[in-house]
């Protein structure tokens, strides 16, 4: 009982440690495009799709994955005069608490990108057959 009860005291840590780390930066940067792809009805296809206007600048990709994000989140970004694509790998941190051992996870692949002239991009995110697990993507203006 008290590993089931450390279990998800470790889970509960892991998840706000990862939201902490996520809006640290926040204040600081603009968010140009978010989206929380939390149940399969999201998809068309097994594919996510949106688009938005971006004006001249750098910007970079942020994440909120857990352990039952998809593995591979791969993510194309197309415009007029822009293309850019990626495919980024979950991959998980160890840390230990006392007795309880609890993962943060971050989304690894080249996650920056400059825009030289204002377009409207779409985007397209493909969980690679995940469509069950959950991930928060954003698109923030780099100027930190």
């Amino acid at each position: 009982m008290k590993l089931i009860v450390g279990g998800f005291i470790a889970i509960i840590i892991g998840i706000i440690v990862a939201f902490g780390v996520f809006t640290m930066d926040a204040p600081e940067s603009k968010n140009l495009f978010s989206v929380t792809i939390a149940e399969p009805g999201m998809y068309h296809e097994g594919v996510y799709t949106s688009s938005f206007e971006i004006l001249p600048g750098e910007y970079k990709f942020r994440f909120v994955p857990n352990g039952d994000s998809p593995q591979i989140l791969s993510i194309k970004l197309i415009g007029e005069n822009f293309s850019f694509s990626e495919d980024f790998d979950l991959q998980g941190t160890p840390h230990e608490s006392g007795a309880a051992l609890y993962y943060t996870w971050d989304y690894l692949g080249e996650n920056e990108f400059q825009i030289l002239e204002e377009q409207e991009l779409e985007i397209i995110i493909n969980p690679n057959g995940n469509i069950m697990g959950p991930v928060s993507i954003q698109i923030v203006d780099d100027k930190i």
